[in-house]
């Protein structure tokens, strides 16, 4: 039996005090995420519960119960107490997914500060813009980054600390500062941060398509949402182990790789490794992984690998996929019954809303290739493109608008106001993604608002044509753009990446084209596939269409500091 039980009978009368309650929360109580996605697993009896099981890419295994977790993070928070941090700074976290970051995590938010998470594969200029931005205070990180810290620090004034968290070996300067974990004496009581659910928690950088990336700040009253999501989409029950792929970076590995896993007193997987279908696979197999959250892109270049590798795997323990970040393909949720025997589950949201918002709960009937229908207390629709009206005739194709408030959206982008009132029109909070709903309610990804393609005055969005594509036996990953047409203003071009053993050639082309015919209208048909290595993608394995559009249009293409390194 699922947690969330009926979907349908869920959706009468649902409240978020349902969570409130499971919490221990009232209105104008405390609430620390710090505190409940530790100490409180440890009032109710479950200190000794595993919280963390952590590998590493040279298989250096560490575990850690909820006891731990609760003096570990108690130990960071006093560290950084009497560094002088002071509650509402900005302390950054840029490291690899160690140990030390998921407890830092929990360490800051402890004792007041603002948590801010940065990929650790970014450079100078891409730190250093939001370290500034941020007014950053502390940035803990490890020997490995300490250059490209330092040589950011260079450029700042706010940032005052650097905390090394393995500095053995390493020539620390002023103002840096070694912090052992294990060896630090560890801090039985502290006395956690009394915030309150508008007190400002993590502060989340998305990145920006011309502008600089925008700060988006989270708030503790959050976890209201991130806990009760976990439960019912992600269905995390007290015997099971859960791996979510998401580096803390994104926002998915904070919200459901630290706060809703922890806060529900899940025992989570971590593997600190690059892609490899074999390690990933021996991993699940390894603890038993029971719940997955992982994303379209990487179950592509799982597909990529085919099928017969999944059989050297026991997998038995799957009994729960998810997926997020960017639309699932409906031949990835096929794959996926046949790879695992159990589909992935396609779930809806972003960084601002803090929360899943449109979702297959378990349960509810999947229609492949859709994003699943509003999980109860969101209020979604399909809006007018110029009047943000909802559109209620089936199949209409408009903008995701969603009704404020929810306990997650995001309270604002840092120093940006009109950045952030601009996402809210006519009583909604616009998405920036076309979508169209069906009759029964289930919503259908149509692609980026800025990812359309007008040709000849009809708009043709990428993911039907992307999908189409992925469905030839030759194509591993697919991007649809646009490119400059005379007659027809744009035109659809698509770039295709192959899987091993085929070559791109024109007559691979001429045999894709006759594929899709049979499965696009003419509008929607690439006038020109281009074969590429790979696609380029952000760090959290989103596909940057607007680089390729760029390059066909000979534009700038804006922020790349989140694009994947090859």
């Amino acid at each position: 039996m699922s947690n969330i039980g009926s979907y349908e009978e869920r959706l009468q009368g649902f409240d978020w005090s349902i969570a409130e309650r499971e919490l221990g929360y009232r209105a104008g109580d405390v609430i620390n995420i710090g505190y409940h996605c530790s100490d409180r697993i440890c009032d109710l009896g479950h200190g000794g519960k595993l919280a963390l099981l952590w590998e590493d890419h040279q298989g250096r295994e560490k575990s850690f119960t909820f006891d731990d977790l609760r003096v570990l993070s108690n130990t960071i928070a006093a560290f950084l107490v009497r560094l002088g941090v002071q509650p509402g700074e900005r302390v950054c976290l840029f490291m690899d997914r160690v140990p030390e970051l998921y407890i830092g995590f929990l360490g800051v938010l402890k004792m007041g500060g603002i948590v801010q998470p940065l990929f650790s594969a970014f450079r100078e200029d891409s730190l250093a813009t939001r370290l500034k931005d941020a007014a950053t205070s502390v940035v803990i990180t490890q020997r490995k980054h300490l250059p490209v810290v330092r040589r950011t620090r260079e450029q700042l004034s706010s940032v005052r600390q650097i905390v090394v968290v393995d500095s053995e070996g390493a020539q620390l300067k002023a103002g840096e500062v070694a912090l052992d974990l294990e060896g630090e004496p560890r801090v039985e009581a502290f006395e956690v941060f009394p915030s309150t659910a508008e007190t400002p928690s993590v502060l989340h950088y998305t990145s920006g398509t011309t502008g600089q990336p925008k700060g988006a700040q989270h708030v503790h009253y959050s976890l209201i949402a991130q806990y009760l999501t976990t439960k019912w989409v992600l269905d995390l029950q007290s015997d099971d182990i859960y791996w979510c792929n998401a580096d803390p970076g994104w926002v998915t590995g904070t919200s459901y790789g630290i706060i809703g896993p922890w806060a529900n007193g899940a025992t989570q997987a971590v593997l600190d490794a690059g892609f490899s279908a074999p390690r990933w696979y021996a991993f699940l197999q390894k603890y038993r992984v029971t719940v997955w959250y992982s994303a379209p892109t990487a179950i592509r270049l799982l597909m990529r690998e085919g099928t017969e590798l999944v059989r050297n795997y026991d997998l038995s323990a799957l009994r729960h996929l998810a997926s997020v970040g960017e639309p699932l393909n409906a031949e990835a949720v096929l794959w996926s019954k046949e790879a695992f025997g159990r589909p992935f589950h396609d779930t809806y949201w972003q960084t601002e809303t803090g929360c899943i918002v449109v979702t297959n709960v378990p349960g509810l009937p999947i229609k492949p290739g859709s994003m699943g229908k509003p999980f109860p207390g969101i209020t979604a629709a399909v809006v007018d493109l110029k009047t943000s009206e909802p559109l209620d005739t089936p199949g209409s194709v408009g903008l995701i608008g969603i009704k404020p408030p929810w306990p997650s959206l995001i309270r604002g982008y840092w120093n940006n106001p009109t950045g952030y009132a601009n996402k809210f029109k006519n009583g909604w909070y616009l998405t920036g993604d076309r979508a169209s709903k069906d009759g029964d309610g289930y919503f259908w990804f149509v692609g980026r608002d800025d990812d359309v393609i007008n040709t000849g005055g009809h708009l043709v969005g990428p993911f039907e044509i992307e999908s189409a594509l992925l469905e030839h036996p030759a194509v591993a990953e697919s991007a649809a753009v646009a490119t400059p047409d005379p007659t027809n203003m744009e035109v659809v071009k698509a770039f295709v990446a192959l899987k091993a053993g085929h070559d791109g050639n024109e007559d691979l082309e001429l045999e894709i084209m006759n594929f899709i015919r049979k499965r696009l209208s003419p509008l929607a048909m690439p006038q020109k596939i281009e074969f590429v290595a790979s696609l380029p993608k952000t760090r959290s394995g989103k596909i940057m269409r607007r680089v390729l559009r760029a390059q066909e249009f000979g534009e700038p293409v804006g922020d790349i500091s989140t694009m994947m390194d090859d």
